[in-house]
């Protein structure tokens, strides 16, 4: 089932999200869902908070990405911490399915290492880098309450408000189902 993409603006975007457990209802199909959701939306990743829920949990799948490395790289992380990043910073533009029309230079360290859960609650201590490693950085961002355009500089953010702010009222161009917040 595709399930709507909470927008910027929503307030479980800015949540830090809480662990889950094997037993959490309906995971399996949760997961399912989150793949075909982040599939009809034409992203590469997906975390459970851009679905409405508040949970540590982020599916990525960098397989179209020419050159990635592992070239399998479709992965599902529950419960996952970074337990290092290093190197040298490298800019790269970045957009967000909750952010559409918008794309940012952002700086992030290009390894990393993480532990998380896969699908079936087998732990894993894992190192990636490049473009693997950015695109996990992304979403475990949105795990953390934390969003692309947090590291854009004061100026460009304040260049992005009206933007923003059309962003969270639905005057947006998308393509896929979208949940807008509702303003009182």
């Amino acid at each position: 089932m595709i399930l709507p993409i909470y927008a910027y603006g929503s307030p479980v975007l800015r949540k830090k999200c809480t662990e889950i457990d094997p037993n959490y209802p309906n995971l399996q199909e949760l997961i399912a869902n989150m793949y075909e959701t982040m599939y009809e939306s034409n992203g590469i990743g997906l975390a459970a908070p851009q679905v409405g829920l508040p949970i540590r949990i982020f599916i990525v799948d960098g397989t179209p990405i020419e050159g990635i490395k592992p070239t399998d790289f479709k992965r599902t992380f529950i419960n996952p911490t970074i337990l290092n990043e290093w190197g040298e910073p490298w800019k790269y533009e970045e957009g967000c399915l909750s952010i559409p029309t918008i794309r940012e230079n952002v700086s992030r360290k290009p390894e990393l290492t993480i532990r998380f859960w896969d699908e079936n609650f087998k732990e894993h201590e894992l190192s990636f880098d490049g473009m693997a490693a950015r695109i996990i950085q992304h979403e475990y961002d949105h795990i953390e309450g934390k969003l692309f355009v947090d590291y854009v500089t004061p100026l460009k953010k304040n260049l992005l408000k009206g933007k923003l702010n059309n962003i969270s009222l639905g005057r947006v161009e998308h393509d896929y189902k979208m949940r807008f917040p509702i303003k009182k």
